[in-house]
C-alpha cells in the first residue's frame, strides 16, 4: 500500500487499544513504524538491477520479524521521546510492534506478493483484494483517528478498523464477482483457462483487471462489477518461450538466470513485448486494465557478456491519458 494508508493502519491499532493519555502516542509511533518495513527500497544494486525486487517486501515484511521491528524501531522512539510522553519501554515497544506488524498483513492484500513467511518460504501472499492506493479505504480512518485524537477516544480508532475489516471484506466480494465474469467471458471465446486472476484497478473496487491463461496465451480484460456490471474486452498476447523468442539466449548465462528470477516475482505471467522483440514484460500490470502495457520490464542485450545482467525498466506512458480511459471505464462512458 501507499505509505500513508500504511502509517494509518499502522497507528489504528495502538491507538484502538491505549488508554486516554496515550492516544496520541500510541498513534504516532504506530504511524512511524507502520512505514518503517518499506525501508527495504534501499537495498538496490547498480550492477544487479533485479535485486531490489527480491527483496523488497522480504524480511522486513515477514511475521517473524514483526517483533525486531518493532524493537527497533521502539529503542530509537524511546530514546527520542519516550520521556516526553511518559511511556516505559514496554509500552513503547508495544505501540511499535503493532504499528510495524500490520504493514506486511495490509501488503498482502494488494497484489504485488509478500513475503509473510520468510525465510521458511518464499512464496509471495498477494490477495489482491485492495488497490495500492485507495482513498475510499483510506480517508475515513484518517478521519477517524485524526477524532481519536481530538476527542481521546480510542473507539474512533476501532471504527477505523471495523471500516478496513469492512473494506477488505467487500473487495474480496467484487473480486470473486470479477472471476466468476471472467471465466464466463473465457467461456464465450471457448476457451478454458489454466488459471485466472482478478485484481482491483487504480483506486477503486469498481473496475477489475482479469489475466486468464490458455495453453499459448493471456488474455487480458476488464470487467465493472454489480454496480452495472459490464465487460471490457481487451487483448491476448503469446506466452514468453525463451527458445522460440530468445533463440541466441544461452542457458547458464546471467541473463537466463534473471529471466528465472524475474519469473519467480512475476509469478510467471511473463511475455515478449510486442513493442520491443528484446523485452520480457509483466502481464498482469497496466494503469487501464483491459490493456496490454506493462508498468514494468526486463531487457536483455544479445551482445552481453555470459556476466552481465539484464536491466529493470518502470513504464508509466501518458499517466493523464491513461487515467481519463481508466475513468471511462469505471463510469462507462
Amino acid at each position: 500500500m501507499d505509505p500513508l494508508t500504511q502509517g494509518v493502519i499502522g497507528a489504528a491499532f495502538p491507538q484502538a487499544i491505549a488508554r486516554k493519555p496515550k492516544i496520541i502516542a500510541a498513534g504516532l509511533f504506530g504511524f512511524a513504524a507502520g512505514m518503517v518495513p518499506d525501508l527495504d527500497v534501499l537495498i538496490q544494486s547498480d550492477v544487479d538491477p533485479l535485486l531490489y525486487l527480491e527483496y523488497h517486501r522480504q524480511f522486513t515484511h515477514s511475521l517473524i520479524f514483526v517483533p525486531i521491528g518493532g524493537l527497533i524501531c521502539a529503542v530509537i522512539f524511546q530514546v527520542l521521546f519516550g520521556r516526553f510522553f511518559g511511556l516505559a519501554f514496554k509500552q513503547t515497544w508495544l505501540f511499535c510492534a503493532l504499528g510495524f506488524g500490520t504493514h506486511g498483513l495490509l501488503d498482502a492484500f494488494t497484489s504485488y506478493g509478500t513475503m509473510l513467511l520468510w525465510p521458511f518460504s518464499d512464496a509471495r501472499f498477494s490477495w489482491k483484494i485492495v488497490s495500492v492506493v485507495d482513498p475510499l479505504f483510506t480517508v475515513p480512518i484518517v478521519v477517524l483517528l485524526v477524532l481519536s485524537i481530538w476527542k481521546r477516544r480510542r473507539g474512533f480508532a476501532q471504527l477505523g478498523l471495523v471500516w478496513a475489516g469492512l473494506y477488505l471484506g467487500l473487495g474480496y466480494m467484487q473480486q470473486q464477482t470479477a472471476i466468476s465474469m471472467g471465466y464466463v467471458l473465457a467461456a464465450e471465446r471457448g476457451h478454458t483457462p489454466i488459471r485466472i486472476e482478478a485484481k482491483p484497478s487504480f483506486g477503486n473496487l469498481l473496475v477489475w483487471k482479469t489475466v486468464y491463461e490458455t495453453a499459448d496465451a493471456f488474455y487480458v480484460d476488464a470487467v465493472r462489477v454489480r454496480v452495472g456490471p459490464q465487460v471490457f474486452p481487451g487483448a491476448s498476447i503469446a506466452k514468453l518461450d525463451v527458445a522460440r523468442d530468445f533463440p541466441w539466449l544461452e542457458q547458464g548465462t546471467q541473463q537466463a538466470r534473471d529471466i528465472e528470477r524475474f519469473r519467480w516475482f512475476s509469478d510467471d505471467y511473463l511475455a515478449r513485448d510486442p513493442g520491443n522483440p528484446n523485452r520480457i514484460i509483466d502481464v498482469r500490470y497496466s494503469m487501464v486494465p483491459n490493456e496490454i502495457a506493462a508498468l514494468w520490464s526486463i531487457g536483455l542485450d544479445p551482445a552481453a557478456t555470459a556476466e552481465s545482467h539484464v536491466d529493470f525498466s518502470t513504464h508509466r506512458g501518458d499517466v493523464r491519458a491513461a487515467t481519463e480511459r481508466l475513468k471511462g471505464l469505471i463510469f462507462a462512458r
